[in-house]
């Protein structure tokens, strides 16, 4: 992928595909429901699909249209054995909740992936689950394939402190929650997205947060809803910092999430100076919705560690581009979940950025971004990592000439129409 916008700059409205993070759950959600749930504005993306096969394998009927899909939920002990491994693919999401899922089930699974998921550790799922009487190995006790298997005693509700800040690992263990008896309570050091959290309670459980504690009671139902999902933060973020980047832009982003565990990024690059304003704010399913408006603005350096990190740990790469280009110094830490992704965002980011002449340095959490200029033109690794390709993408409008884009298709894990989309705001 050939990409030159110096010079240019983006006008017009956009929608993003649904969130990454609400469909995978609105899908195993949905499936452990009794009765019908309907999902409009799913993203369709490689780690969705994945996570709709796996459901598909076990039994449940689920039928996709134009954005939206039909579940016919099975209750919570109405899946089947799956006649084969099932292949996770490049999802992390996938295997990590779902993995709470199948402890609960009378019947022996298998969880794989792709060469990258098959290198991603997950002792922080094995620990937790296994602590609450589930049967769960991995590869030297840490790495897929995950092997699950029934285990007699019934699970029990644990106490547990997060290590690392992460969704997926109190998502887990909420899903494991479903099948167990007693109350579960995950202590959060850092605030993590929870919409986990907000949607277990809309199909009909009761879990609650208590000064950074995640209560739940294990004693519940799910029910059949149906739901709307806004669209990705995330995605929106690249238009958000290529907007305020690009000199002249203003971009209408519509219908986003504005969850207050995702919104960090919004928090950010206001510090930073941007021109972001919010409006027709509302309450879709129990999750905040509105449209994000950006102009283009000159931002500064800041400095980015502490809590606010859990709210946009996927945004970084993208506001390491805006600090590539910022005025100042800014500080990046305590983002070593990234270590640990579809890629290492940390050393990626600072290895092709360099490429691109910024000055950034790479720390044992983070790194050191000094402002410059402008960029030049390179040819760029994605390293197979969608939130690298596109953020590399963004600061590529920035280089003044023609920068190649390596394995660009990794896009489609997350934004099968991110190229499309961005090549139609360029004026």
């Amino acid at each position: 992928m050939i990409i030159n916008g110096y010079g240019k700059k983006l006008i017009g409205e956009v929608k993003v595909p649904g969130d990454k993070s609400i469909s995978h759950r609105s899908i195993i959600i949905g499936s452990l429901a009794e009765g019908n749930t309907v999902v409009e504005n799913i993203l369709m993306s490689e780690d969705t699909i994945r996570t709709i096969q796996c459901f598909q394998n076990m039994g449940v009927n689920i039928e996709k249209g134009n954005g939206t899909i039909n579940i016919k939920g099975v209750g919570l002990f109405g899946l089947n054995k799956p006649k084969s491994i099932l292949d996770c693919g490049n999802s992390g999401t996938t295997m990590r909740l779902l993995s709470g899922v199948l402890i609960g089930q009378k019947f022996s699974t298998t969880l794989i992936g792709d060469e990258s998921l098959m290198n991603r550790p997950m002792k922080r799922i094995i620990i937790p689950l296994s602590k609450m009487g589930g049967n769960i190995g991995g590869r030297e006790d840490e790495y897929p394939p995950l092997e699950i298997k029934p285990t007699d005693d019934v699970l029990q509700g644990i106490s547990y402190e997060l290590p690392v800040a992460s969704a997926q690992v109190k998502s887990s263990i909420l899903l494991a929650t479903l099948y167990s008896q007693g109350i579960t309570k995950i202590i959060e050091n850092k605030t993590t997205r929870d919409h986990t959290e907000r949607m277990l309670n809309y199909f009909g459980c009761n879990v609650f947060n208590r000064d950074r504690e995640i209560v739940m009671d294990s004693n519940c139902k799910l029910f059949g809803k149906k739901v709307y999902v806004p669209g990705d933060i995330s995605s929106a973020a690249f238009f958000m910092v290529a907007g305020t980047l690009m000199e002249g832009s203003n971009i209408i982003i519509k219908d986003i999430g504005l969850n207050p565990t995702r919104t960090g990024i919004i928090t950010i690059l206001n510090e930073m100076g941007a021109d972001i304003k919010i409006s027709s704010e509302r309450l879709l399913n129990n999750e905040p919705v509105g449209n994000i408006e950006v102009k283009y603005s000159n931002l500064k350096g800041i400095q980015i560690r502490g809590d606010i990190v859990g709210s946009l740990i996927d945004e970084i790469p993208i506001i390491a581009v805006a600090a590539a280009l910022a005025k100042g110094k800014t500080i990046i830490k305590n983002v070593e979940e990234l270590k640990y992704k579809e890629s290492n965002r940390i050393k990626a980011m600072v290895t092709e950025l360099k490429k691109m002449g910024a000055k950034v340095e790479e720390l044992s959490d983070g790194m050191i971004i000094e402002g410059v200029d402008f960029l030049r033109p390179a040819k760029l690794y994605s390293y197979d990592d969608h939130r690298i390709a596109m953020a590399l993408s963004v600061a590529a409008l920035k280089a003044q000439g023609d920068s190649y884009i390596d394995k660009h298709q990794c896009v489609n894990i997350s934004y099968p129409n991110f190229y499309e989309t961005l090549f139609n705001l360029i004026a």
